[in-house]
């Protein structure tokens, strides 16, 4: 995660008000699990457990109040004044974006650069990401296809059909 999110040079209020997905002005558990990716299919596998210490730990080290948040200002002077870092645990890269972006910040900014070739992307993260695109773009046909048709014998319940 450190990695990903530039963690070494990042601008704390800005890395604040990203991760603060509802604009509430503090992180809520929810968004402490979506900033670590815990949530996400590539987190499968890290048991539920480990999760939930994890977000945990955020909020023990930076919520000063107890309230169960991280308000900017504990963030802020957690990290400006205290020095306060957010913990590594070894969960995965952590993840706030869609597939898109996500692909884009923690695969081909590591492997590719702009001037990489189509051909070049045969990395299993490469294979992976144009598959979800090949099924979407089937799925995104067989729904324009199913628009099309003046009725869809899928919908009507079988005891309503005639054969």
């Amino acid at each position: 995660m450190a990695e990903e999110h530039h963690i070494a040079n990042l601008d704390p209020s800005a890395f604040f008000t990203l991760h603060d997905y509802d604009s509430s002005g503090h992180w809520s558990p929810d968004e402490i699990r979506r900033t670590y990716g815990l949530d996400d299919e590539s987190a499968r596998d890290v048991p539920a457990e480990k999760k939930t210490n994890a977000v945990q730990e955020v909020i023990r080290i930076f919520d000063k109040d107890g309230d169960g948040h991280v308000s900017r200002e504990e963030w802020m002077d957690g990290w400006v004044k205290e020095g306060k870092r957010l913990p590594d645990f070894g969960t995965g890269p952590g993840h706030h974006g869609d597939d898109e972006y996500e692909y884009e910040i923690h695969h081909f900014e590591k492997f590719h650069d702009e001037n990489t070739k189509e051909e070049d992307l045969t990395h299993p993260e490469d294979i992976a990401h144009f598959r979800k695109h090949d099924e979407m773009d089937a799925q995104a046909e067989y729904q324009e296809h199913m628009d099309q048709m003046p009725i869809v014998e899928q919908n009507i319940p079988q005891k309503f059909r005639r054969y």
